[in-house]
Order: structure tokens, then sequence, then C-alpha cells
């Protein structure tokens, strides 16, 4: 079985990757490379598990997916796989690195072009006729996953290639792809008795159910719940842009002389924010923060509960204290108490931050006349309001400058300079939907085929909401071929007036280079084994380079260059850059607040244990708790979290954004203390040892490669303008030693 098929499959028993695709920054990572098909694939005929053809190493057949053919597809890998990996655990052959570990790479290969298209389509393209595949098709693959990592006679073989003195022989890479498999099928329950065994296998074919249950319940209040404004006064404060683009989303609605404010993040910030009518800000919002919470068919709460108290038993059964404790074991940072230690170090300053926001806020409302208190429906509008006020700085003054595709072309700029790639539009490349377009990344001095980059920008129905990095194929040099990669940004943005170019948000443009970060991350890798490649690191360090990336859409080199007046063409104005970065702490006690509250819950929910809990009554009592401000809700309140509860992938693990902007904040300084965003020579030392090299070495040490020391919280707490305590290191996780690899 691929590397990538098996951590991918172990869904619910290890990494969870298969269900990633519900997730806000989710980055599935399946790999489908060109090997010969299985005789199951060749036989069958059926397209999806056909080895894939074209040019760039093959591609896709989007062109001929069929909904009624997933099942079958899914059935014939699954079968082909059990097959290879009984081969592999039968043989008569003494166990070593390649009849063991390499074969396990080499198989699945038919399975993983269909979980490619399949997760696709989970999360871009889901119909209620794929809906039903999915919820029966999601429970199966979990026990495909459990037959392989409880296979016996395989772990064996394993065990002993991982406990062999050959291993000292093999080189970096394959002694921690050894580590990898053996550390993976001992927290998925390898060791376990029959018993133990049979009932694990029990729980996560159950929590597969609920996590398709969670999502289609999210999917389906953000699809059929929205806000119908029917006259110009229900549009009063809204810039025109917006007002475009409500109307665009009830046209596809078949709500025609109304606009139409959808129940997704992109449609209801913009809304809250310059919404001049209090009565339907309020409305707007608690459309929003409650989905999956409204006592009806799709209401979460129950779900929540059950998949608690099934990750607490899960974690008892493999001798963890808990599920956070099991997570973390294998993360940057450990454990549960050093998770929770930075982030309530982050905490109380962001508290205090807010208190002045809101303070702020009250004063000019008071001063308005206003005659209110202000509430969380109110707070991104004042909030804008104050920010005009104190910075000359209007949002919709900025937008104007941002063109989504101006500042895609920046973002190809920056990964030339950085990466020395250069990107080409292709055709004849079959896509998922028709607003996909597709684009050839080279190397620019030798012309080298790097791999694809996939945009889907807008949303649709049957789209799930967020922003998020799919990889369909992952780079590879196994056997010495040289398998290229093939990875997809997605989006959801509104769509305007036909032939009008889209104009974004600050927010949705960093978001956008956020993302494009997670791409570079899979298209500069540069290593053996597919299970090790591109963003297949821990939690808490692939939103690292990520979220490095967005640094560089404030250089001057891309305002200048591509923030571009959509009517005028003029680059946008350096007083009016100027502003921006006196702004640029402005609001963080907000954006951090609100995001932390959503981690910590996250982290307590899972630090609960045995307990049976009541999802509504612990976020309220553990906000309390904490001192959360009656005027900000969570990012995520707890019946729509995606991330922790339409999978296991970010479950006790949503602090790491937290502990990766640490990262991110720290490295930048890299480049600032050098020649600048763009010195050459530190983009080199970024390449070499972080962004080529994947999960083949301990994230802490590749770090230390990278910067020449640990990471130190300052420069977090400086970024957010928030008070630096003494220096000291913030995520210096010790890297295994050789024998505890």
């Amino acid at each position: 079985m691929s590397g990538t098929t098996l951590f991918r499959l172990l869904c619910i028993v290890i990494l969870s990757a298969f269900l990633l695709n519900m997730v806000m920054d989710v980055k599935t990572k399946v790999q489908a490379t060109e090997t010969p098909a299985g005789p199951v694939a060749a036989a069958d005929g059926n397209p999806l598990l056909a080895e894939w053809q074209g040019d760039y190493g093959g591609y896709p057949p989007f062109d001929k997916v069929r909904i009624e053919d997933f099942k079958p597809a899914l059935e014939a890998g699954m079968k082909e796989n059990l097959d290879e990996i009984d081969k592999i655990a039968s043989s008569t052959a003494a166990p070593d690195f390649d009849n063991t570990i390499a074969a396990m790479e080499r198989a699945g290969r038919a399975l993983d072009r269909v979980s490619t298209i399949y997760n696709i389509w989970s999360g871009t393209m889901s119909t209620p006729e794929f809906r039903k595949i999915e919820a029966e098709m999601d429970v199966r693959l979990a026990a495909f996953g459990d037959q392989i990592t409880q296979n016996e006679a395989l772990f064996k073989r394993i065990e002993a290639v991982y406990n062999a003195p050959a291993k000292k022989k093999l080189t970096p890479e394959q002694q921690r792809l050894v580590w990898r498999y053996y550390t993976n099928f001992v927290r998925a329950g390898a060791k376990l008795g029959a018993p133990a065994k049979k009932r694990l296998s029990e729980i996560n074919q159950r929590l597969a159910a609920l996590y398709s249950q969670f999502s289609e319940h999210l999917l389906s209040d953000e699809n059929d719940l929205y806000l119908e404004l029917k006259s110009e006064k229900d549009l009063e404060g809204l810039p025109q842009s917006l007002r475009d683009a409500a109307a665009q989303t009830a046209l596809a609605k078949n709500l025609k002389g109304s606009w139409v404010v959808a129940n997704t993040r992109s449609s209801v910030d913009p809304f809250l924010t310059y919404s001049a009518r209090r009565d339907l800000r309020e409305k707007v919002w608690r459309m929003f923060v409650n989905r999956g919470d409204n006592g009806d068919k799709n209401d979460n709460n129950a779900i929540i509960t059950e998949i608690l108290g099934l990750r607490a038993e899960r974690a008892k059964l493999l001798g963890y204290k808990t599920h956070a404790h099991w997570r973390l074991e294998n993360a940057m940072a450990k454990t549960p108490e050093r998770a929770m230690a930075l982030m309530e170090a982050v905490w109380k300053p962001a508290v205090a931050r807010v208190k002045e926001e809101v303070a702020d806020m009250q004063k000019l409302a008071d001063k308005e006349g206003a005659g209110i208190t202000i509430e969380p429906w109110d707070y991104r509008y004042y909030m804008e309001k104050v920010r005009k006020a104190r910075f000359d700085l209007d949002q919709n003054e900025i937008k104007p400058y941002l063109q989504l595709e101006k500042l895609r072309e920046g973002m190809f700029w920056v990964a030339g300079e950085l990466f020395n790639f250069k990107f080409t539009p292709v055709t004849g490349v079959p896509v998922c939907h028709p607003d996909v377009r597709v684009w050839e990344v080279t190397d620019k001095t030798s012309g080298k085929h790097i791999g694809l980059w996939y945009f889907d920008p807008f949303a649709r129905a049957g789209k799930r909401s967020g922003a998020w990095m799919n990889a369909y194929r992952n780079q590879e040099k196994m056997d010495g071929r040289d398998i290229t990669t093939i990875v997809s940004n997605n989006s959801n943005f509104v769509k305007g007036k036909p032939g009008e170019p889209i104009l974004i948000s600050w927010d949705d443009a960093t978001t956008l280079f956020h993302e494009f970060g997670h791409a570079l991350h899979g298209l500069n890798s540069r290593v053996t084994y597919p299970s090790l490649s591109g963003t297949a690191v821990a939690r808490d360090y692939v939103e690292f380079p990520s979220q490095l990336m967005e640094h560089w859409l404030s250089t001057p080199e891309v305002l200048q260059k591509f923030a571009l007046h959509y009517k005028t063409g003029e680059p946008i104005p350096q007083a009016l850059v100027d502003k921006i970065k006196r702004a640029a702490t402005f609001n963080q006690g907000f954006a951090t607040v609100e995001y932390l509250a959503s981690a910590l819950v996250d982290m307590k929910l899972h630090l609960a244990g045995a307990q049976k809990i009541d999802p509504d009554k612990f976020e309220r009592e553990t906000l309390a708790e904490l001192g959360m401000p009656r005027e900000i809700v969570m990012r995520h309140r707890t019946p729509q979290f995606g991330h922790i509860f339409a999978g296991d992938g970010y479950s006790a693990g949503y602090y790491s954004y937290l502990w990766s902007d640490v990262l991110t904040a720290d490295a930048f300084g890299a480049f600032t203390e050098a020649g600048g965003p763009y010195d050459k020579k530190v983009a080199a030392r970024l390449v070499k040892y972080i962004f080529s090299v994947g999960n083949t070495v301990d994230p802490a040490e590749a770090y230390r490669n990278f910067r020449g020391r640990d990471p130190q919280t300052s420069a977090l707490m400086k970024k957010r303008g928030f008070p630096v305590a003494d220096e000291k290191p913030a995520t210096n996780s010790k890297t295994p030693s050789k024998k505890q690899k």
C-alpha cells in the first residue's frame, strides 16, 4: 500500500487525512503516481481506476467522472490493495526495507487515483447523490484502514525492520520512513489484543459515519439558509462590489430582483463590516453562528457528544490519558500542556487588547448617538469605523486595488523571486468544473517541469466553505522515477457582475497568499518517498510555510506591481500603503481572541476524557471560565467546528495555527535581518531546509537548520502588537534520537 494511501486511510485510526477535505486549511495528501495499473484496475474498465494519461506525467480524468463509478472503483481499489498487502505480509523472505517498507510505498496506486477524485468531489462537487455514496463508503474505508493496521503478519515485518541492526545502514530518509510506519501502526493499535482491536475498528467505523453526518449537516445549513434582501433600504452601507456579489448570489438561487447574503464567511463577514442596518446584521450574525445548532434535522450537538465519547474511549484503548495526549504525541508540541502554555500566554494580552478595542468602539457609538451597547454583530461594523477615524483608513479605499487576478499574478511573481518558478496557463487538461483553471509550473532557468497548479476560486452549491489546498499527486523519486506533483488551491470568492474584476478584501488577499504557501510547499518538495512528500508533516508545522507566505503580500514590490486600481490601472498610492502599515496591528485583539477561543475550547473538549459532554453547555461554561469578552464569539462555534468534527485532522490541534505562527514570525526575521524579503541567500536556505524536505527531517531540527536556533515568541508578540515578555525559546521540541527513530 502506498504510504500516502495508508496514512490517508488511517483517517480515523491515526492521521485522519481522508476526512481533512472538510477542514478550512485541509491539506488532503493523496498520491497518484504513474506506475502500471494493477490487474483489477486494468480489467475493471472503470475510468477512476485507470492510470492517468496525458502530458505532465498524466492528470486526473475529470471529464470521465460519473457518480455511479465511485463505489465500484473504491471497492476494486481496496480489493487490489488488500491483495498487495497480503503478498507483502505473507512473504517468506526475511523482512527488510525494500520488501516491506518500500513495497508498501509501491502498493495501492489504483486506490490512490480513485481516492484523489473522490476527495475532490466530496469537497467541491458534492450532491445528494454523491453524499449517499460517501455515507456508505467512508465507513467501509475506515474498516479497510483497520484491516491493514491490524494485520499482525504485516506489523511483525514492519517491527522487524524497525528493530533490525541493518536499519542503521539505511539513509536518513529511509530511517525516517521506517520510524513513521512503525510509530503510526503502533499508535493505530497494532499491538492490541484481538478484543481491543475489534472494538477499535467498531469505534473507527462509527466515527467515520458521524463525521459524514456532521459534514452533511453543516453543508446543508450553509447551502439552505440565507438572508434575502428585498429593497434598496436593506442594502444601506454596502459598497457596490458587495451589492453586485449579493445580486449574483440571488440569481444563482433563482431569486430575481433581490439580493442574498449566503451563510458562508465570505458573504457574512463583509456584510457585518459594512451594513448600516443593525437589525439585519444581527439576523445575519445569528444565522451564521448558529449553523449546526438550530435544534432541527441538521443539529450537530448529539453527534459531537458521541464523537467525543468515542474518541475518549479510543484513546484509553490505545493507552493514552486523553484524545489530546494521543493526537499531540508526534506533533511539535509533544504534549497538550505545552500547547496550552503557549495559548494561555497569548490569551491574556489578547483579551486585554479586546477591552481597549471595545472601549474605542463604544466611545465612537456614543459620540454618534447610536444609543447602543456594542454586541457581537456590531464588532466588525464599529471596528471599521474606528480604523477609519484613527488611521484615516477605509477598507473600501483598499479594495479597488485588490483584484483577484492581479493578486494571483503577484503570487506567481513572488514564487518566481523566491523559488525560481514560472507559471504558464495550459489548456486541454480536464477540470472538475468550468471555473477551474490550470497552470504548468516550471523552473525559470532550466525550463524543467515542476508540477501543475489548479485554481478553483469561486463559491458554488455543493462546495464546502473556506479556503484550502489539495495535493492531487505527491512528488516522489522512488525507484529512479521522477514523479512531479499536482496541487490545487480552492477558495469561495463570490462572483460579481459578469466581465468585471473580482475585488477582494485585505483579509481575503492574505488568505490567498496563505493557501498558495501550502501549494508552494508541495511544489518545492524534493524527496524520494511519497509518504514523506510535501505537506505530509506534523499538524502544528504544516501551517508554518503557508503563514510565512502571508508576509509577502504587503511587500512594496507586490503592492506596486500588482495592487492596481481596477479602473485606472494605477498602483496603490504610497500614502495608502503607509496607512496599512500603521494599522498593521489594529484589531489584533479581536483576531487573536476569536481564534484562540476556538483553539482553547477544542483542547479542553479533548482533555475532558470520558465525561459526557453537552457541547453548548461546555462551550458556554469554558468561555466564561476563560473570561471570554461578551462582544466576541468563537471563530468556529462547536456545532459548526468542521476542523475538529468533520474528521480527526485538527482535533486537539486547532492550536496549530498559533504554534506555527511563532515559527512564521521568527522565520521572517531571517529575511529582515538580511537583505530583505527577497534576499536570495535566505530564500535558498528556506528551500533547502524547510520547503523541499517534506517530512524527511524532524520539524524542530529542520527549523534549527534554517534559523540556526530555536524559534522565539517575541517575534509573534511584536507581530500582533502585544507586550513582549523576557526572551526565551518557544517551541524547542527535542529532536528524536536515532534510537528513538
